[in-house]
């Protein structure tokens, strides 16, 4: 599989502008973490372009659903095994640093949009990591995200939060366009 497959279901299940400036997201971040660690790219950034295809469609049955449709098109079970466990309901281990990664940056690329769109510009380049931390510990904002799968994310990927925020933030710079963050 590659970009434009990933793409094609992608687009095929996901018709929300916010979840696909989502999955762009993530997928920045997986491919930046991947680079980081001397991965492969190609792939890492797949599973951040597919981590939520299914949500929209099946948001009672995600992730697993979107694991039996992955199957069905013969995407790999390390693939499939990564995406099912960004979701700690779905009692799927994340045993791989890619599985790892993608529920690190998962929910942190949610906030930081969230934090970017209550800028004045609205600008991804004005974000700050001090923003950031404030912004976590506010509870009424962005009241959906997952603060623990936040910092758990982090933990899990052996990392210092404050370096971590500032890593996908930049990833995520390298497509504030197509996310509409670059006003």
């Amino acid at each position: 599989m590659d970009r434009n497959d990933a793409l094609q279901i992608l687009t095929e299940y996901t018709k929300s502008d916010s979840l696909l400036k989502h999955a762009y997201a993530v997928e920045a971040a997986m491919r930046a973490y991947a680079e980081h660690f001397n991965e492969d790219e190609e792939k890492w950034a797949i599973v951040g372009l597919l981590h939520d295809f299914d949500y929209e469609m099946y948001p009672d049955e995600h992730p697993m659903k979107g694991s039996e449709i992955l199957k069905e098109r013969g995407v790999s079970e390390e693939l499939r095994t990564a995406i099912l466990g960004h979701a700690d309901f779905s009692g799927v281990p994340r045993e791989s640093l890619m599985a790892k990664t993608l529920y690190a940056v998962d929910e942190l690329c949610g906030f930081i949009t969230a934090v970017t769109l209550v800028r004045p510009n609205k600008a991804l380049s004005e974000v700050k990591v001090k923003s950031v931390k404030k912004k976590l510990k506010d509870k009424s904002f962005a009241a959906k995200v997952n603060r623990e799968d936040i910092t758990k994310g982090a933990e899990e990927l052996g990392v210092d939060f404050g370096e971590h925020v500032l890593f996908v933030s930049r990833a995520m710079s390298g497509v504030a366009d197509t996310l509409g963050l670059n006003p």
